[in-house]
């Protein structure tokens, strides 16, 4: 017998389980937050494993072999990265030196030109010096930190995700008796979307993360910019933020290429790099890559970053997008939660007759434009 409760008991329900969800993401973080990133490579490595299965391959040497590949490339990326941050970090002596000397030009420049009196330069710089040293360190002392944890996580993943791919048989068995026989044609459907969504999503996220980082790369190396691989990896990770990552990503090369030339010009050509790249990747790289299977809107994604930072910190930030995605395929298969797929849904995707019209008129008005042309010049 199905108990019906008022509306406003079962928003009150809602809440409370939402909040209890919440409690329970934070309290087990150390269980669940490589439990997901495993869930994550599971669905990523699903296709491959398929393919070995189908060419004879037994399940086991199959799923160690796309385990081995993939931790191979995630070593690389991080003993490459840890190698420019230790670089740049045994320059900063010489940054800091060059911020004073760039200081004592403005603070010359304000006397000369506005008379403003120019404080005491000596405590300025000594100030200014030991802070970015202490930034230094504990940013050294946060990225060991994190190293640690990610080495840490690296013994754990691996088995979570053997197991997930090993046992994924029978994890759908188990799906399927938690519903009823009517319900489970609606059920595979469900959880096919997932995977198509998950996997086109995080290929198509990785495609685009490269391309951007090469761009970026060969925009910031033609202009001379030291460490101009790294920022321009760090900066194409960030685009995964919208509008705040391109930001974020072109502050700090900047910083230091004004920093190191002393020549304002050169970091607003840094800055411009990023958003002539940022603008490539939002108008032309992702909709070609990534297209219309997956589009959240701007503002749903940030709330979802922001949500997820604060739950899990930046292990949140990287599952937040990939989660909301799921979500929206849930909520769009399941009658009564549609109105939230929709709310997820960005404008393009809304209407996307209204967009492809449009395009066709534009074409159309050309097409007849120069036909009119042609007309007249006869």
């Amino acid at each position: 017998m199905e108990i019906k409760l008022p509306k406003y008991l079962k928003a009150v329900v809602l809440l409370l389980g939402i909040i209890l969800l919440v409690w329970l993401l934070q309290l087990f973080k150390s269980i669940f937050v490589p439990l997901a990133f495993s869930l994550l490579f599971a669905l990523l490595l699903l296709p491959l494993n398929r393919d070995l299965e189908k060419l004879k391959v037994p399940r086991p040497l199959a799923i160690i072999f796309s385990i081995i590949l993939v931790m191979t490339v995630l070593v690389l990326v991080i003993w490459f990265i840890s190698a420019q941050l230790m670089g740049l970090t045994s320059e900063l002596d010489t940054i800091s030196g060059n911020i004073g000397t760039l200081l004592e030009n403005v603070q010359g420049f304000l006397f000369d030109k506005f008379g403003i009196q120019p404080s005491n330069r000596t405590d300025l710089i000594t100030n200014m010096i030991s802070s970015l040293q202490d930034i230094a360190g504990t940013f050294l002392g946060s990225t060991i930190s994190m190293t640690t944890g990610l080495l840490a996580a690296l013994t754990v993943v691996p088995i979570y995700v053997f197991c997930l791919l090993y046992y994924r048989d029978h994890l759908e068995q188990f799906l399927f008796k938690l519903v009823t026989k009517d319900r489970r044609g609606n059920l595979i459907h469900t959880i096919t979307n997932i995977q198509r969504v998950v996997q086109s999503y995080l290929s198509g996220l990785m495609i685009v993360i490269v391309i951007v980082s090469l761009l970026n790369s060969a925009g910031l190396l033609l202009l001379g910019v030291k460490y101009a691989i790294f920022f321009g990896v760090f900066a194409s990770i960030l685009t995964i933020i919208p509008y705040i990552g391109i930001l974020i990503g072109s502050l700090l090369p900047a910083l230091i290429t004004l920093a190191t030339t002393g020549h304002l010009l050169d970091a607003f050509l840094v800055v411009g790099v990023f958003v002539f790249v940022q603008f490539l990747e939002g108008n032309f790289i992702t909709p070609f890559i990534v297209g219309s299977k997956v589009s959240i809107n701007p503002f749903a994604a940030i709330l979802a970053l922001l949500t997820g930072g604060e739950i899990w910190g930046a292990a949140g930030m990287v599952m937040a997008l990939p989660v909301i995605a799921m979500l929206k395929v849930i909520f769009d298969s399941y009658p009564p939660l549609e109105p939230l797929g929709f709310l997820l849904a960005d404008i393009d995707d809304v209407k996307p007759h209204k967009r492809k019209r449009k395009v066709k008129d534009f074409f159309m008005e050309i097409i007849n434009g120069l036909g009119h042309g042609k007309k007249s010049d006869d």
